[in-house]
C-alpha cells in the first residue's frame, strides 16, 4: 500500500528552534536580531528576503526529500492559502498544494472556477483540506454565527455544488443553505482534475459529511486505539453510502538521533514557556470536539515537561511550544518511524508532518525518519496506551 506525505507550511511565521518561544522566521512578528524572512543586512537594512522566499524554500526542501506537497493553514494571522499556492507553484515541479479552506467563507461556484484556474495553471497541483469546525471568536472573526451542526450542514451543500458545477454548463441546486440556476464552468475550464477532498472533523455532524464527500477523512493525531476506533466510525460510515474512506494524521515530530536528545529539546521548550503563556494553555472558547479530545489528553496541572507524557514517544504539551493540536512524536529517527508505522497499521493512509523549524526538519523528517518506514516496527514496541 502507498503512503502519501505532505509537509506543513509555517504561514504564520516560524521558530529557530523548537526550545524557543520567538517567531523569528516570518514578518508576521516585529524584526529583531536574529530574524529571517526578512533580515537585516551588515548595515542594518532589511535584506530583501521575504517571507515568500522562505516559505518557498521550505517547498523546496520537502519537494526535494519526497514529499508530495504541503498543507498551507488559514488563520486570522496568516496570509491567503490561494495566494500563497500561487506563487509557490512557480517555485516548485510537483510539489501540490493543500489548500486550508472553510467553505462558508466562499461562494462555491466562483470557488469552483478559482479552483479550475489553479488546476489548469499548475498541471493539477490542488487539494483541499475542508474545514469547517471551530466556533467561538475565531469562528466570529470570519463574520460567520452559524451554530456547529448547520456550519457541516452548509458545508454539505457547497461541496454538492462545487462538484455539480466542475464539469457542467447547466447546474442548479436548490438548498437550505444555497440556490442555484444554470451554473457552471467555462469549457476551457472544464475537464480539469477535481481535486482531492481532505475533510477535518471530530464531530458526528462532521463524521457524516466527511463520508459524502471526502477522499481523506484528516485527523490530528490521538492516542492510537482512540484513533483507530474514529477511524473505523468514519469508514463504516462511508461504506454504508457505497463509498471507501481513506484515512490521514497531521502530527509534529520531535525526531533526533537519540531518544535523549528529542527528549531533551522538549525539555528545553517546556521549561522556557513563561507562566503567561502557561496560563492561556486553555485557550479560546470553541464548540471544537477536536479541540476538546486534545484538552482532554493534559492534565491542567502539569509542572514539569513529563507530566505530559500520555504513551511511549507521545508527549502532550506541544500546543504549549507552537499554535495546533496538542499531542506529538518525540523519539530516536527509529522511535519515530515505529510510531508512524502503528498508525499505519491502524488505518492511517497518509500523513500531514510537521516539525520546527520547518525548513531544516523538513530534510531531517524526510532524510532520516521516512526511509525507516516498514523497517523498524517488528524491533520495538508498540505504543501502550
Amino acid at each position: 500500500m502507498s503512503i502519501d506525505f505532505y509537509w506543513r507550511l509555517p504561514t504564520h511565521g516560524c521558530h529557530n528552534s523548537i526550545q524557543t518561544s520567538g517567531y523569528e522566521r516570518g514578518d508576521w512578528s516585529p524584526l529583531r536580531p536574529g530574524n529571517i524572512a526578512p533580515g537585516r543586512d551588515r548595515d542594518g537594512e532589511v535584506d530583501g528576503f521575504t517571507y515568500i522566499d522562505h516559505l518557498a524554500a521550505i517547498a523546496q526542501a520537502a519537494e526535494a526529500v519526497g514529499f508530495q506537497g504541503g498543507l498551507i493553514p488559514s488563520f486570522p494571522n496568516t496570509d491567503d492559502p490561494w495566494v500563497i499556492s500561487s506563487l509557490l507553484a512557480r517555485e516548485t515541479k510537483s510539489f501540490r498544494f493543500m489548500i486550508a479552506f472553510q467553505p462558508g467563507f466562499g461562494n462555491p461556484v466562483h470557488t469552483a472556477r478559482m479552483a479550475a484556474s489553479l488546476q489548469r495553471a499548475t498541471g493539477g497541483r490542488l487539494l483541499f483540506n475542508i474545514i469547517t469546525g471551530g466556533g467561538g471568536p475565531a469562528q466570529l472573526w470570519w463574520g460567520d454565527s452559524f451554530a456547529h451542526d448547520d456550519r457541516y450542514g452548509r458545508t454539505s451543500e457547497f461541496l454538492d455544488i462545487f462538484k455539480g458545477v466542475w464539469n457542467a454548463s447547466d447546474f442548479s441546486y436548490d438548498g437550505a443553505f444555497y440556490q442555484l440556476r444554470s451554473g457552471g464552468l467555462a469549457p476551457a475550464l472544464r475537464g480539469e482534475e477535481f481535486p482531492e477532498i481532505w475533510f477535518s472533523g471530530s464531530s458526528d455532524a462532521a463524521l457524516q459529511t466527511a463520508a459524502r464527500h471526502a477522499d481523506y477523512y484528516l485527523s490530528w493525531l490521538e492516542p492510537f486505539d482512540q484513533l483507530g476506533e474514529k477511524f473505523a466510525r468514519v469508514k463504516e460510515r462511508t461504506a454504508a453510502l457505497g463509498g471507501e474512506q481513506k484515512c490521514a494524521v497531521r502530527v509534529d515530530l520531535v525526531a533526533r538521533a537519540t531518544e535523549e536528545e528529542a527528549w531533551a529539546d522538549i525539555e528545553k521548550g517546556f521549561s522556557n514557556v513563561s507562566e503567561e503563556a502557561r496560563q492561556r494553555w486553555g485557550g479560546q472558547g470553541s464548540d471544537s470536539v477536536g479541540a476538546a479530545r486534545q484538552a482532554a489528553l493534559r492534565p491542567a496541572d502539569a509542572r514539569r515537561y513529563d507530566d505530559l507524557i500520555v504513551a511511549p514517544n507521545l508527549w502532550g504539551g506541544f500546543s504549549l511550544l507552537r499554535g495546533g493540536p496538542a499531542l506529538g512524536i518525540v523519539g530516536s529517527y527509529e522511535q519515530c518511524a515505529a510510531r508512524l508505522d502503528d498508525l499505519i497499521a491502524r488505518g492511517t493512509d497518509a500523513f500531514i508532518l510537521a516539525g520546527t523549524p520547518h525548513l531544516e526538519e523538513a530534510y531531517r523528517v524526510g532524510e532520516e525518519v521516512l526511509p525507516l518506514l516498514g523497517r523498524q516496527a517488528s524491533a520495538l514496541p508498540v505504543a501502550a496506551e
